[in-house]
């Protein structure tokens, strides 16, 4: 499909470096300065799929752009400019290298570790007798490793000060800020009829030595959403979640025999399905954010992408 932004290739004045991540691809300017495209790619189960979905890369970038804008009294964070609607410009930060992953819920992951019988993540209790997306008593945090090759993995926090991965006190202050921002995140959501059940949040420091709020925040890529309607009922009767995520595009690979597993292959989506995915992306940036989205012209995506950066660098 030829109006979605699969890759890029830009040459951009004093660019220092370019990596290429699942879904975005990300320009150092100098050295404190990041580009970061968020591109139509799609990734599950650690997999690219084959094709790009229109208009997600948008969808990604403007419900992350609200989120920081409605978080930014709670702790600076990264951004500075969005030039185009797939695009966030902001300031270099020197990453921590963990991401603090905090659940509302007892569901994905969690649950699957706790249906084989563990009771304990990343060093966190959970309480028995507990069903299939249950609420927490209070939000418990489960931090993973931030992989460069390969699976995050779980990691406590008793290891994180252990192996000094972060000081103690850096570690407490991102546990403030993973609360302070799941709490705000959840009220909104309460706003427009959702549950906020689990996310991720990715920290940084800035030149100064600042914490700093780094990535995208509380899009159906890093988050999951229930609707708050129906959920207390589906509970009782043992009936699934209504969720808002890409889980729908799990399940799909899952029908279609991939779950990123040795000697799978990824099943190849027609131009129809990938137009239904990406009006269920439009679908969740209208629920989550209450806005009605906007299609920008993808009529020529990648020159309008260039276009607007290089406006925005030479002003």
């Amino acid at each position: 499909m030829n109006n979605t932004i699969n890759s890029t290739n830009f040459k951009f004045p004093n660019q220092t470096n370019f990596y290429k991540g699942k879904v975005r691809d990300v320009y150092s300017i100098n050295q404190d300065k990041l580009i970061m495209v968020a591109s139509d790619r799609i990734s599950a189960f650690d997999h690219v799929l084959s094709k790009g979905i229109p208009y997600k890369g948008q969808v990604l970038s403007q419900i992350a752009a609200k989120f920081l804008e409605a978080t930014s009294d709670i702790l600076p964070n990264w951004m500075e400019a969005t030039p185009d609607p797939s695009v966030t410009i902001g300031k270099k930060c020197d990453p921590f290298k963990i991401e603090m992953v905090i659940r509302g819920y007892l569901t994905g992951h969690a649950w699957r570790e706790y249906k084989s019988g563990k009771r304990l993540i990343c060093g966190v209790p959970m309480p028995e007798n507990m069903v299939e997306n249950q609420k927490f008593k209070n939000p418990i945090i489960t931090p993973t490793t931030k992989a460069d090759i390969g699976h995050d993995e779980d990691i406590s926090r008793e290891d994180i000060l252990k192996h000094n991965i972060i000081s103690e006190e850096d570690y407490v202050m991102l546990e403030e800020y993973t609360y302070a921002l799941f709490n705000r995140g959840t009220e909104i959501a309460v706003e427009k009829g959702l549950i906020l059940v689990d996310t991720k949040y990715e920290f940084g420091k800035d030149i100064n030595g600042v914490i700093t709020l780094i990535d995208e925040i509380h899009t159906p890529d890093s988050s999951r959403y229930f609707y708050l309607e129906g959920y207390a009922t589906r509970i009782k009767n043992n009936i699934p979640q209504k969720q808002l995520s890409k889980e729908f595009v799990r399940q799909w690979l899952i029908e279609n025999g991939f779950q990123g597993k040795d000697g799978q292959s990824i099943p190849e989506m027609s131009d129809d399905y990938c137009n239904e995915v990406s009006e269920r992306y439009i679908e969740l940036f209208e629920l989550i954010t209450g806005d009605k989205f906007i299609k920008e012209d993808v009529s020529n995506v990648i020159v309008r992408v260039e276009k607007n950066i290089l406006n925005y660098l030479s002003n």
